[in-house]
């Protein structure tokens, strides 16, 4: 492919985004819901190895690795990474196998700049995830999907995400400038996921971060929300300070539900009450950078909302489970709008929706401050981050037959999980060591801690533990990743996690039901390619 053409000056000057802004105009557009993202628009670089014709970019990272869990599952072919270094519900057996995207989440992707006036430019981009293993598409509900019916000790690994087999994981078209900033709208990642990949010091590497391979801080309490659909999304930078707004539309179906079925009569789809979706949300970031190059210090704040938030739970038990309440037969079946069973051998009558290939989830609303700092001192660099996540159950519910992520349905809906507010902090910190150039070494810390929201609030080793007590998950990582060309690099490394009280509970309610194991070492050797 010959080199690329040398840009225009109002090109040139987009690319060195982003450039010394005025404050004032970025007021104006706000006020006008223009919110973009600057970061997923940048620049195309314009150096002559890059994929890059008349501005539009093909760019890609393909990362597979080996894994052996000591506790862990079969490992999935839709799961992102394909396994689970921390442990899991389902953890219990010493396994080795293929695992993706350790270091970088696997994909392919377009990303455009096309000058249009002035110093005004448009910008797209379009990504796809994949797991290299196995060539599906990251599917992390189909994961669960495929366990449905399936005791804990049967199933493979699964777990929540944000990737459920959507062709395009990042789809959005703006316009940018120097001197106005940044606004695109589509499916984009959301203000907390951007700033953990900056902030993490594994930058979201799924065998070594637990913020990374988890969720939870990044999308503001769930995982599902780390990137958004139907988003506006702005970035400004002035000076050394930056900012960034972002707002969701509300988008999907709500489901419904049978007031008749709440005096114990069958569902039926006539009398089938629909619900409106309510799963708006928005967020806000500010940050700055100060120091020259060599001792740089960087920090930000971020404030992130979101409605009718979904966690999808452990896969739907069917008939074929033990109809037992440890197992959660009865409660991963019934829709708590009304508390009547979903499921057609109830003697209520057929399903109002079907639980094969659907999924059963908890929904809140979320709020989450986070703040995070990092300060570079060649050779090294320091990191460290917090979040504090309040999370209520929801105003406005969600029904059977509500839209999931990658259009799943759920079949089963939990909007009174919580008996008082849930609050969970998560702190972090670590440093990266780079020696010559060519290697880092990594040194990683994550802890999430929940509060007590069982009531009455009877947690102990004595009484049982139930996964709405107080718990606690640590993980530490060590990693290094040596790069042998700009493109290529290996890495190798360790994690080890371990759980205590209500997060080492594999069942949401009932008698507490706990994991397997409630540690698990893992370490992964592997390489990546990015172009």
């Amino acid at each position: 492919m010959p080199p690329a053409a040398a840009p225009p000056p109002a090109a040139a000057l987009v690319r060195r985004m982003p450039g010394s802004l005025r404050s004032g105009l970025a007021a104006a557009l706000f006020c006008t819901a223009a919110l973009g993202q600057a970061q997923t628009a940048a620049p195309v670089p314009a150096a002559d190895d890059t994929l890059t014709w008349h501005g539009i970019r093909l760019y890609g990272t393909v990362d597979i690795g080996l894994q052996f869990e000591e506790h862990g599952a079969p490992f999935s072919d839709f799961y992102t990474p394909g396994s689970t270094n921390i442990v899991q519900k389902d953890s219990r057996e010493s396994i080795l196998g293929a695992t993706s995207s350790n270091m970088g989440q696997s994909k392919i992707g377009l990303r455009g700049l096309e000058p249009l006036a002035a110093d005004w430019s448009g910008v797209f981009a379009l990504e796809t995830y994949f797991n290299p293993q196995s060539g599906q598409l990251s599917d992390s509900l189909k994961s669960l999907t495929v366990n449905n019916g399936l005791t804990a000790g049967q199933q493979s690994t699964n777990n929540d995400g944000a990737s459920a087999g959507q062709l395009l994981q990042i789809a959005y078209v703006g316009v940018s400038s120097p001197a106005f900033g940044t606004l695109t709208f589509g499916r984009q990642r959301a203000l907390g996921t951007d700033t953990m990949l900056l902030y993490d010091p594994v930058s979201g590497g799924y065998a070594f971060s637990y913020i990374g391979y988890n969720g939870t801080m990044a999308g503001g309490g769930d995982t599902e929300d780390t990137r958004w659909n139907d988003a506006l999304k702005y970035r400004l930078t002035y000076g050394p300070a930056h900012f960034g707004a972002m707002y969701k539309f509300a988008d999907g179906s709500a489901g419904c539900y049978d007031p008749a079925a709440a005096a114990g009569n069958p569902w039926t789809a006539t009398s089938c009450t629909p619900q409106s979706a309510h799963n708006n949300a928005w967020g806000f970031d500010l940050g700055g950078t100060i120091g020259p190059d060599r001792r740089k210090f960087s920090a930000d704040a971020v404030f992130q909302h979101y409605n009718q938030a979904i966690s999808v739970l452990n896969p739907l038990l069917g008939p074929q489970s033990p109809a037992t309440p440890h197992l959660g037969y009865t409660q991963s079946l019934t829709d708590s709008i009304d508390t009547t069973p979903i499921n057609g051998g109830d003697g209520l009558g057929p399903n109002l929706i079907s639980t094969d290939n659907t999924v059963y989830g908890i929904v809140t609303d979320n709020n989450a401050i986070m703040v995070a700092v990092k300060y570079t001192w060649d050779p090294i660099k320091f990191f460290a981050g917090y979040e504090y996540i309040w999370q209520n159950n929801p105003q406005n519910p969600l029904g059977v037959g509500a839209s999931d992520q990658g259009g799943y349905i759920m079949s089963g809906v939990e909007d009174n999980n919580l008996d008082s507010e849930k609050l969970v902090n998560i702190w972090w910190t670590g440093a990266k060591y780079t020696y010559r150039s060519k290697t880092d070494f990594t040194f990683a810390w994550y802890q999430q801690r929940q509060n007590d929201f069982r009531l009455p609030p009877t947690c102990s080793a004595s009484a049982g533990f139930r996964a709405s007590c107080a718990g606690t998950l640590n993980e530490g990582s060590f990693y290094l990743d040596h790069h042998f060309t700009k493109r290529f690099d290996a890495y190798a490394g360790i994690a080890y996690s371990w759980v205590s009280g209500g997060l080492g509970i594999a069942i949401p309610h009932g008698p507490g039901v706990p994991y397997n194991s409630d540690n698990n070492f893992a370490p992964t050797v592997g390489s990546r390619f990015t172009f």
